[in-house]
């Protein structure tokens, strides 16, 4: 499978910006592929920069490895095109403003969360909505329930 120029894993390390045990970690996760010479070297499609410059965006917006594997295997295994990038980039968009609203909801009800861990506070809007857990008896119900007789 070779396309553009043939690179060694040092010179993919080198070019991408991580080391080479994170270049094997990526292929052993089958987030990328190499090949082997006959003398049994891994060797990599120029290609695989991009790949990996899309892991490395993806990791720094706390996007999983199984997620960015979801979305790569979408992806042709050649060069990515512009318009594979911006679907990708489009559906990471859309989870991430999910995820921004999710923590923005979190912080700001934190406030009213005096950490006593009763989660059966009438008002606690984090774990125990409308005090559902009160109706279980006093105390902290999740923590009581869990606990091994």
């Amino acid at each position: 499978m070779v396309v553009g120029k043939v690179l060694t894993v040092g010179e993919v390390a080198e070019r991408s910006g991580v080391a080479v045990s994170t270049i094997h970690y990526y292929e052993e996760k089958k987030l990328i592929k190499s090949w082997r010479t006959a003398s049994n070297q891994r060797r990599y499609d120029r290609s695989i920069l991009r790949r990996i410059a899309i892991i490395r965006i993806a990791k720094q917006a706390g996007i999983s490895l199984k997620e960015i594997k979801y979305h790569l295997d979408r992806l042709p295994q050649e060069a990515i095109s512009r318009e594979d990038w911006q679907q990708v980039s489009q559906e990471w968009h859309e989870m991430l403003n999910e995820r921004i609203k999710s923590l923005t909801q979190l912080r700001d009800n934190l406030g009213g969360c005096i950490g006593c861990g009763c989660l059966s506070m009438a008002d606690c809007p984090l774990r125990n909505p409308r005090d559902v857990l009160g109706q279980d008896g006093p105390g902290a119900q999740i923590l009581i329930q869990a606990k091994p007789d």
